[in-house]
């Protein structure tokens, strides 16, 4: 009998253990958090997904600005990454379009551009992205921005539909 007992509390030490580690998996699954990268280049795309994906998050990608919003307003990601120059739609206009709709406008948005002119920073900024880094960078710099902005949110305010 001493030897069942013995038995039956591994086994629900084992089940208790188990049920703890289904837990924090689901946990952990619930705080990933989502990228939307848009970028044209597919090279630098697939580099960021694999990069981003390795740190923990989850990653959308789209090769041009058009499906970035759709995916933008499908998705509602908590960061996202853009590139200025794309053809068909830039960036300046995926930031305008998102700051049109209530569900995307307080997404933290960084524009990620080889533009370098302080000129285009400043309109950057000035048109409501939240940061703005110029390629080639350190993928260790650009993760530190996005652990703050996911962190902090955007400094926009909350506007009313």
């Amino acid at each position: 009998m001493t030897h069942l007992y013995t038995i039956n509390i591994y086994r629900l030490a084992a089940q208790k253990a188990r049920a703890e580690r289904n837990t924090l998996n689901a946990l952990n699954e619930t705080e990933m958090k989502t990228i939307l990268l848009i970028e044209d280049n597919n090279e630098i795309l697939e580099n960021f997904t694999e990069y981003l994906e390795l740190e923990g998050y989850i990653i959308l990608g789209a090769s041009n600005g058009k499906q970035g919003i759709e995916l933008a307003l499908k998705f509602i990601p908590d960061l996202i990454i853009c590139d200025v120059l794309m053809p068909e739609m830039d960036g300046y206009e995926v930031l305008h379009s998102l700051l049109e709709t209530s569900a995307t406008y307080q997404i933290p948005f960084i524009f990620s551009t080889s533009m370098s002119e302080r000129v285009e920073r400043t309109e950057a900024l000035n048109l409501g992205a939240d940061d703005y880094i110029v390629k080639p960078f350190d993928m260790e710099v650009l993760l530190k921005m996005i652990n703050t902005w996911i962190r902090t949110g955007s400094d926009r305010h909350v506007i009313a539909d």
